[in-house]
């Protein structure tokens, strides 16, 4: 089954952001992985949320993690902590 990544975040800084971005994507492949959302959220029912939405699928939710774990992300990590504001979920598919 595939793992996913799933982001809300709120972004404080727009500069550190996209940097971020340019780091995460080409790790995103590297590690088989495949950004599948990375918008803008319009809230149609329930509770409102600010700012984007961000969903990673990899081919399993071990994999999902290994990616959140490795070296490699801690380092770009660091970056998205100081740029946004937000929660990560770790998801199994079906």
């Amino acid at each position: 089954m595939a793992g996913y990544i799933l982001a809300q975040l709120k972004i404080t800084d727009r500069r550190l952001h996209e940097r971020y971005r340019e780091e995460l994507l080409p790790l995103v492949d590297r590690m088989g992985g495949r950004l599948r959302i990375d918008g803008e959220v319009d809230v149609l029912e329930g509770d409102p949320m600010t700012g984007r939405v961000m969903l990673i699928e990899f081919q399993s939710r071990d994999a999902a993690r290994l990616f959140y774990d490795s070296p490699e992300y801690e380092r770009i990590r660091a970056l998205r902590e100081q740029a946004t504001e937000g929660s990560l979920w770790l998801l199994e598919g079906t």
